[in-house]
Parts: structure tokens; sequence; C-alpha cells
């Protein structure tokens, strides 16, 4: 899958986005190295605390249901009311960097950006100390 159709179905992810706190969208595509993906949405909660980042959500979810060799992500956001042709690039949390580190190889590739302009960064770019047992 190329890194415009998987920034593609992150937005798709984005618009299940719960949100009313922020008002900020986030959709993350989570690309597995058989060709299956896993969509996730950032899940605000009232707390805070137990608010839930996109990143997270597909990487949960792909591991819960027994997925372990991740290939890519794509991760798109912006506010409610943006045009999904608006969207500009944005960037994973430190605590999804380390959430990856934990379950992805350095040269794990993390995109961002729209499908016509993608970036492209490896893990070990975003995140080059990270803490690792």
């Amino acid at each position: 899958m190329s890194p415009s159709e998987l920034i593609s179905q992150a937005i798709i992810a984005r618009r299940r986005a719960y949100a009313p706190y922020s008002h900020f969208w986030v959709g993350a595509a989570l690309l597995c190295q058989d060709g299956s993906v896993y969509l996730g949405c950032n899940i605000e909660n009232s707390a805070y605390g137990p608010t839930v980042c996109a990143e997270r959500t597909a990487i949960f979810k792909a591991i819960s249901e027994g997925a372990s060799d991740f290939a890519a992500i794509a991760i798109v956001g912006g506010g409610q009311d943006v045009p999904e042709e608006s969207l500009a690039p944005i960037y994973p949390c430190g605590v999804c960097r380390q959430v990856m580190s934990e379950f992805c190889k350095g040269d794990f590739l993390i995109y961002c950006g729209t499908p016509q302009q993608p970036l492209s960064f490896t893990l070990d770019e975003m995140l080059p100390c990270r803490f690792e047992l």
C-alpha cells in the first residue's frame, strides 16, 4: 500500500473521532507486514487522562486482534471544521512514539501530511534515543 493510500485510510478513520473537548480530530491507519490495515481515531474523555490518541487506538486494536508485525502508520488530524483537503501534517506525541517503540522496529515508517504530499519518517528518526529494556 502506498503512503498516499494509507493516509487516505487515516482520513477515513479521522471521521470517527470523538473529540468534544479539543475539537481536534485525528485518524490513524496502521499497516501490517501482511497488508492488513487497522484504523484508529482519538477518543477523548472529560477527565482527560483516559483520553487515547488515534495512533495508540490503532496499535492496541491490532495487538488485541493478534497482529504484531507492523510496517507503517499514517496520521492525519486537524480541527473539527477543517476540510479534509486542507489538513496539515501532524506528528505523534511522545507517548505514542514510545508505544510505537514497544511494538515496532526502528525502520517502522510514520507517514504524516496529505495524500498529495506525504511526509515520511522512520521511528528511529522520530525517537532516536528511546527507552528500551
